[in-house]
């Protein structure tokens, strides 16, 4: 094995293990008594204007780093999103169909440098994807409506639960609670 070979993998999984935000492999849900969420072949298929878009579509109505984020499976850099460190009370929807995910109510502070939540907004919010990118074992969350990629769900967050959805700001839009606004 070459020298530069083993480089570019010690690098590629250093570089993994970062953007996995202390990520661990998941048991499946079964084993462990978790609620089980959705999965990609439950994803909803539906043929409004919002979800039925080309390629060409989405990167017209995304921002660069939404596209990359939402389309491409990206990360964005921790601490750099908009809503890591976000304490308002209201709905995080995704960015690219509106679909209401998240709950204020269930976010909660990993210190991690990405929005993190315990639990969906509700069971059919999000589905779920094996992936095996970048040398690891994980379990991609994606928006059941329009299947953009908003990031990884790990065993590793609060009661009630366990689950830590850690997910990419880039991926969300924030719609504050009516009072919120004053």
């Amino acid at each position: 094995m070459s020298t530069r070979w083993q480089t570019n993998l010690a690098l590629a999984a250093a570089a993994a293990m970062a953007a996995g935000c202390g990520a661990s492999r998941m048991t499946p849900a079964s084993e462990n008594n978790l609620a089980t969420p959705p999965t990609s072949a439950n994803l909803t298929t539906t043929t409004n204007a919002s979800t039925a878009m080309t390629d060409a579509d989405w990167k017209k109505k995304l921002t660069p780093e939404q596209y990359r984020v939402l389309r491409q499976k990206g990360t964005e850099r921790p601490f750099t999103g908009a809503y890591w460190n976000s304490h308002a009370a209201g709905t995080y929807r995704c960015a690219g169909c509106g679909e209401e995910l998240f709950t204020s109510e269930t976010k909660y502070d990993t210190e991690c440098g990405w929005p993190s939540f315990y639990a969906p907004m509700s069971s059919n919010a999000v589905a779920t994807a094996d992936d095996r990118s970048h040398f690891m074992e994980r379990t991609e969350v994606l928006c059941s409506k329009c299947g953009g990629h908003l990031g990884h769900v790990f065993e590793d967050g609060p009661k009630p639960t366990g689950l830590r959805y850690c997910i990419n700001s880039a991926s969300l839009t924030f719609e504050a609670k009516k009072d919120e606004k004053k």
